[in-house]
């Protein structure tokens, strides 16, 4: 499901300040795009935009899909916070979609549920409640729920970064092998993160906020982090992100 993403003149005021103002942004099909940016420059606003979320009141801006058809209603989102609901077991938060929307159950759902659990690791944990799961674990539900979804373009805003070095390399690593080929738009402040996952990476910067030129990390994803060429890209980017290099 390989759909390019073009979001054009996208502009956002938030109590009469201008956010960022005609910005462009291309999302090519089968690759993984990363934002960075400082702190309230504007990223997870720029998401909520692509995602129509955003609530803020004045927004303007249009989207244009290669396969001709409206983004409305076609992106999966992953975000910081796992969102899994307490009350209900591991595999029914994965097909929350699917229960939540008249029409959308189909044969065949749990079982795509239980393979997508088995991609995750977590066979064994089907019929647990969330509470009883590590953070490590409930993002990897999240993964799965994510995957369930199959929609064109996936949305993930910092999803893992409330988990400890170890656990955000595995899941990092999850992530890269089973959305590969896919359309990945990802926001991180982790210089290192988004080199290592992603086809290209831009930095959001300014006021009003602008994109950069993409870095265009080579090698597949997930790259090593002992990789001198990345480690250098990594300098290059904590420059643009202080706003040191031209």
């Amino acid at each position: 499901m390989k759909v390019d993403i073009r979001l054009e003149r996208a502009s956002l005021s938030w109590r009469h300040h201008c956010v960022f103002s005609n910005l462009d942004l291309e999302l090519p099909g089968g690759q993984w795009t990363c934002i960075l940016g400082q702190s309230g420059v504007g990223k997870s606003s720029l998401l909520q935009l692509i995602c129509g979320i955003a609530d803020e009141a004045d927004i303007s801006g249009s989207i244009h899909c290669s396969d001709g058809k409206p983004l409305d209603g076609r992106v999966a989102w992953m975000a910081q916070d796992d969102l899994l609901l307490p009350w209900l077991r591991v595999i029914d938060n994965v097909v929350l979609e699917a229960r939540l929307r008249p029409g959308r159950r189909e044969p065949g759902q749990y079982e795509l549920a239980r393979y997508l659990l088995s991609q995750v690791g977590l066979t064994d944990k089907a019929d647990t409640l969330p509470g009883q799961l590590s953070g490590g674990q409930r993002q990897r539900v999240a993964l799965a729920r994510t995957l369930f979804q199959n929609r064109p373009l996936i949305c993930m805003d910092e999803p893992f970064s409330a988990l400890d070095a170890i656990n955000r390399l595995r899941l990092q690593d999850l992530a890269a092998d089973l959305l590969a080929d896919r359309t990945v738009l990802m926001i991180t402040h982790d210089p290192l993160e988004a080199l290592r996952l992603s086809d290209r990476v831009l930095v959001l910067n300014g006021s009003p906020a602008r994109l950069s030129a993409p870095i265009q990390p080579s090698g597949k994803a997930p790259r090593q982090v002992s990789d001198t060429a990345i480690l250098s890209l990594q300098g290059q980017l904590l420059e643009l992100l202080a706003g040191e290099a031209p």
